[in-house]
């Protein structure tokens, strides 16, 4: 009750300062913070497509994320391996990050086309640079004492990696996860708002968005918003449930807790 009161508390405290905000509005001017009731109307109404908007959209972001998560997984334990080949290639991982992807968004339309692949490839670009940075400083980051002992016993490079860096590198690798976890979902959104296509019915929650913004839909539209926030608070809590399943019984930062 503790964990669970606060918040509980607090999200009560912001629908009542939403719907007094409501209130507080000229009656003409209401429409723009349309109340609880009227955007779960909308919600209920437009089910179906919010549906099948939330289904592709979470399958970008659950893409986006995954070839993320195992493409910095590779490209760090490459940077980890050497000092000569973070000098070389850690420029450019930081020359792809700064890289705006609206840039980007009319290059990947020519080369792959619009729609899913386009935006899962976006949803990529979004997420991968915090998990290489996360994941190469966790790997470079155990400790010497312990590093020391493992060349002591003339363990090989590889029984280094594998049995002393990968394991002090787990809560970064997380922590980089959690981070991913977030921009995943904006990805997916801004990738479909940029290079989605609505053929075949495969449009997502950004082109959804737009759609009800240039109809006017008000409460559709916030019903779209909730969706989304929703759909990343559902990636970052699984995240947040591996970390905590993988390090409660043994890290620092959960067992003092």
């Amino acid at each position: 009750m503790r964990r669970l009161l606060p918040p509980l508390l607090t999200g009560l405290l912001l629908l009542a300062a939403w719907h007094a905000l409501h209130l507080a509005l000229p009656p003409e001017q209401r429409f723009l913070l349309p109340t609880l009731g009227r955007i779960l109307a909308a919600a209920t109404e437009r089910a179906p497509q919010l549906l099948t908007a939330t289904g592709w959209t979470a399958l970008a972001a659950l893409g986006g994320l995954a070839l993320a998560t195992t493409t910095a997984i590779a490209f760090s334990l490459l940077l980890a391996s050497s000092r000569l080949v973070r000098a070389a290639l850690y420029p450019y991982v930081m020359l792809l990050q700064m890289m705006p992807v609206i840039i980007i968004a009319p290059i990947l339309i020519l080369w792959v086309g619009p729609g899913l692949p386009s935006v899962i490839l976006v949803t990529f670009l979004i997420s991968f640079f915090p998990m290489v940075v996360n994941n190469t400083q966790g790997l470079l980051s155990a400790d010497q004492n312990l590093v020391d002992l493992f060349r002591m016993g003339k363990a090989t490079p590889w029984q280094q990696l594998w049995l002393l860096r990968v394991p002090a590198a787990l809560p970064y690798f997380f922590t980089g996860l959690r981070i991913a976890a977030v921009l995943a979902p904006i990805g997916a959104l801004t990738g479909d708002y940029l290079v989605g296509t609505t053929t075949g019915g495969d449009a997502g929650l950004g082109i959804t968005a737009m759609i009800y913004s240039t109809r006017s839909e008000i409460p559709a539209l916030y019903a779209t918003a909730a969706i989304a926030c929703t759909l990343g608070w559902l990636f970052v809590s699984t995240v947040a449930a591996t970390a905590w399943l993988t390090l409660h019984r043994w890290h620092d930062s959960y067992t003092q807790n």
